[in-house]
């Protein structure tokens, strides 16, 4: 006699945006950003390094500052190119494949830096560095805000990018050691050496984005695997369907930025990128020129690089000071900290101040500029798709970039000319002023309901 028919049962079926949203995000978050912290800390470890090497090589090879600026501009010219490239191949090949492609290269490019022993190869080293280099920091973005509740993702992304200042704090401290001992080319071949260390690591630590997984239609395999290290406890039932609702998989990813101005991205893309580039003139102008413009103004080489340190610091504070902020009230929130920041430049620009008191006034500024820096960062890959984010963050990235190129060359024309030096100030301030009003203007849309924050 044969047995009686089973009722048949459907497994169980597991919507992963939606668990992505309601998770505690603290354990995992903490996880995500010691791993991010592998690429952003040694990203802004080997993108600065040439700063503190810039007076000895000025000194051994009698570059001019405007050889020197020419080095500078070269790697954001190569960082530019990676933020483009390797953006947009992170939405083809992946976030994880891309980032640890992109850390090696820069590893192995760093070192190289070290072999250089004239003015056109530090250019061409300089370049391909810069291009490796860009391509890591928007790929990390985009991976984090994959992972973590919309809630939290202004947090999520400062939080990680706090390693790329504390990488740039470092090389100041590291430098003083290395350079006055080994020479020049010592602080390469420590930066080089530690981010191959950290590639290996990521092999087998980075995750791949689970929303990217879902985009491309990965099997239910590699979802799962993913979905363990989001949470051990959460992976489900072998037979459960697993399914991302949000994420649109019909849309294919693109080389070229035309999906960054769809609907109301239109508005949003160009004042991201000017936001961007006009916060990363501040900050590139005092970390490339920060050593030499210190020394200009009466200060020791070792009092310039501690001081360095202390201000990525004080970019700190501002940042923590802000991402929740960001997180709670909007895009509006990030005009604050720019805002704050031009008076203080005025002031510094000019009224004539003590060693002491300029060195006080400078850390009180990188707490209203690199805040305002990072805020704009942790907003970048918010408002595009899964398909585009990479491409999204890439492009803004690289956009910001021209802010890296402009802000060597506006330091090599302003300290090679006979204008004071504290007088660079004044003409820093314009920066600020428009970011925020950038920030003013994304914020309206968003207030306003014409901007929303994409899956």
């Amino acid at each position: 006699m044969a047995p009686p028919d089973l009722e048949a049962t459907d497994p169980p079926m597991i919507d992963i945006a939606a668990l992505i949203e309601r998770q505690n995000p603290r354990r995992m978050l903490v996880r995500l950003v010691l791993i991010s912290w592998l690429v952003t800390f040694f990203d802004g470890f080997d993108l600065n390094a040439i700063a503190f090497a810039a007076p000895y090589l000025s000194a051994q090879y009698a570059f001019a500052n405007s050889e020197l600026a020419n080095i500078f501009i070269a790697g954001g010219a190569g960082s530019l190119l990676g933020g483009l490239v390797f953006g947009a191949l992170g939405d083809r090949i992946g976030r994880r494949r891309a980032i640890i492609g992109s850390v090696t290269a820069f590893g192995v490019l760093t070192l190289c830096h070290a072999l250089c022993d004239r003015y056109w190869e530090l250019l061409v080293v300089r370049f391909l560095d810069g291009v490796a280099i860009g391509g890591a920091i928007p790929l990390t973005w985009s991976l984090s805000v994959e992972y973590v509740p919309m809630r939290v993702r202004a947090t999520a992304v400062t939080l990680i990018m706090l390693g790329y200042g504390i990488g740039v704090s470092a090389a100041g401290p590291v430098s003083l050691q290395l350079l006055p001992r080994f020479g020049w080319q010592s602080i390469f071949v420590f930066g080089g050496v530690a981010s191959l260390a950290s590639a290996v690591l990521l092999i087998s630590l980075l995750p791949e984005s689970l929303r990217y997984l879902a985009a491309v239609g990965a099997s239910p395999e590699q979802l799962r695997k993913s979905l363990q290290w989001l949470t051990s406890d959460r992976a489900g039932p072998g037979n459960a369907r697993l399914t991302f609702s949000e994420v649109p998989t019909s849309e294919k990813a693109s080389w070229g930025p035309g999906a960054l101005f769809e609907g109301n991205l239109r508005w949003v893309t160009p004042l991201l990128w000017l936001g961007f580039a006009s916060s990363s003139m501040t900050s590139f102008f005092f970390t490339t020129w920060g050593p030499i413009m210190f020394e200009s103004l009466g200060f020791t080489r070792s009092t310039a690089a501690w001081a360095l340190s202390m201000n990525s610091l004080a970019s700190g504070i501002g940042a923590l000071a802000l991402m929740r902020l960001t997180d709670r009230a909007g895009v509006l929130s990030l005009a604050l900290l720019p805002l704050a920041a031009i008076p203080f430049l005025l002031a510094i620009g000019l009224t004539p101040v003590s060693p002491a008191a300029f060195i006080i006034m400078m850390g009180a500024l990188q707490v209203f500029l690199g805040g305002s820096h990072y805020g704009i960062t942790s907003i970048a890959g918010n408002f595009y798709p899964t398909p585009h984010r990479g491409l999204g963050s890439g492009w803004m990235s690289g956009m910001g970039k021209l802010g890296s190129i402009l802000a060597p060359w506006l330091g090599g024309l302003l300290l090679g000319s006979l204008v004071p030096v504290r007088h660079t100030f004044l003409v820093l301030a314009l920066f600020p002023a428009v970011l925020a009003m950038c920030a003013v203007v994304v914020g309206m849309l968003e207030r306003t309901g014409r901007l929303r924050q994409a899956v």
